[in-house]
């Protein structure tokens, strides 16, 4: 299994590239089955999770044809509803392909889904359910599979009891072929959601009301593909801003947004971390010592959990002490033991939060990444440390950072991969 080696104590410096946005490559590649035209999809990041997603396309029947960042997928008939179980097992996002399946085909068969330790089993897909059945579908639970029919799926009104960033793009994929009108109600606004929609309704799909708590979708008959270009990724260019004030660098972060990431920018300028923004740039700058300062993650646009890790790493560096409060991942936080190991000094006072007491030097260690941004955070931590530090299990990582230890290297990381 690769690990990375990460020799700390180095700033960085340069530019970095920002990719495409995981978290919409992942919903729109599923879409290609709500069409029997083919998409060709650019900015698509090189991450294993896409990888995986493209493996799921084939499996059903579909093509894909990719070069570097651009792909097309062309499914002009479905070989089989059901999703394979190994490939499902290996992440989250197998769930978003049986809205568009049962759309499509009245059928799905399909495993619970799997993932990290954050999206495997133990998260449930109520929501998902509930939607799905909310428009006529039947759920029947067989063995460790689920299998839904519909001869015909209807407009509904569904309130989500909790907010809900996949269970809102599952349930508008589904609808956008449905007969009548779906009311979705208290619905996630991050723009993953706004750009899927956008691209649906350029394809004609009538949906309003996108980025906003109530979302209106009347089903069409048919849609057609065409270009969908993948906004960037605004978790790697938070990310990317952290490890830069979390390393004491001046890096310039291009191919960004950076008012998608305005919650994190908002607590730089109270932490004291000096930035200037450009339409599609970033710039941090070195700073002369970190604020402490209190996080709660919240959906879009409040804090990101996704940016919780990152965040919790660079808080062991401030002058005193921060609450960080996690809101929608009970295991999140867990992580935080590994950088005690390092040196911080973290209290943990429930499963949802901690206090970072800082600044505390941090130094080299083994580690594991247990999950995504967990994995991540430990990059950060490493290149902070004095030390050599190793982290195994980066397929993680991999998952969603492409060519991440490559693209640091530029920088001047000291970050080498090793079987």
């Amino acid at each position: 299994m690769a690990k990375f080696i990460i020799e700390g104590g180095h700033k960085l410096s340069g530019a970095i590239e920002v990719g495409g946005a995981k978290n919409a490559a992942i919903k729109i590649i599923p879409a290609a089955l709500l069409s029997e035209e083919p998409i060709t999809i650019t900015n698509l990041p090189q991450i294993e999770d896409i990888e995986r997603c493209l493996e799921i396309v084939q499996d059903l029947g579909g093509s894909v044809s990719r070069t570097d960042t651009t792909c097309q997928i062309h499914i002009p008939a479905i070989k089989t509803n059901q999703i394979n179980p190994e490939l499902a097992n290996k992440m989250r996002a197998s769930v978003m392909f049986v809205g568009p399946l049962l759309a499509r085909t009245g059928e799905v068969k399909f495993p619970h889904p799997g993932g990290c330790v954050l999206g495997a089993g133990t998260r449930p897909i109520d929501f998902f359910l509930d939607g799905w059945q909310a428009m006529g579908a039947t759920v029947t639970i067989e063995a460790n599979n689920y299998h839904l029919q519909a001869k015909e799926l209807k407009g509904c009104e569904y309130f989500f009891p909790a907010v809900s960033v996949t269970g809102t793009e599952s349930l508008m994929m589904t609808a956008v072929l449905a007969k009548g009108t779906t009311i979705l109600k208290n619905c996630a606004m991050e723009p993953e959601i706004t750009a899927l929609a956008d691209y649906l309704v350029s394809q004609g799909a009538n949906i309003t009301g996108s980025g906003s708590p109530t979302m209106t979708i009347v089903g069409v008959d048919k849609l057609s593909a065409g270009t969908y270009d993948i906004i960037p990724d605004r978790i790697e260019a938070g990310t990317l801003a952290i490890l830069a004030a979390a390393t004491n660098s001046n890096l310039k972060i291009t191919n960004c947004l950076p008012n998608h990431i305005e919650a994190l920018l908002d607590i730089f300028k109270k932490i004291k971390v000096p930035f200037v923004v450009g339409p599609d740039w970033l710039e941090i700058k070195t700073h002369q010592g970190l604020a402490p300062h209190n996080i709660k993650t919240h959906e879009y646009p409040g804090f990101p959990t996704d940016l919780q890790s990152p965040y919790t790493v660079l808080m062991t560096q401030a002058n005193g002490s921060s609450i960080i409060h996690e809101t929608i991942y009970d295991r999140r936080l867990l992580f935080t033991d590994m950088l005690t190991q390092m040196g911080a000094n973290i209290i943990m006072c429930d499963p949802h939060r901690v206090v970072v007491n800082g600044p505390t030097p941090l130094a080299g260690h083994k580690l594991t990444s247990p999950d995504l941004r967990a994995g991540i955070s430990m990059v950060i931590a490493g290149l902070m440390a004095e030390g050599q530090t190793e982290i195994d299990n980066i397929y993680q990582i991999d998952r969603g950072y492409a060519n991440i230890d490559g693209r640091l290297r530029q920088l001047g990381a000291k970050i080498t991969r090793a079987e």
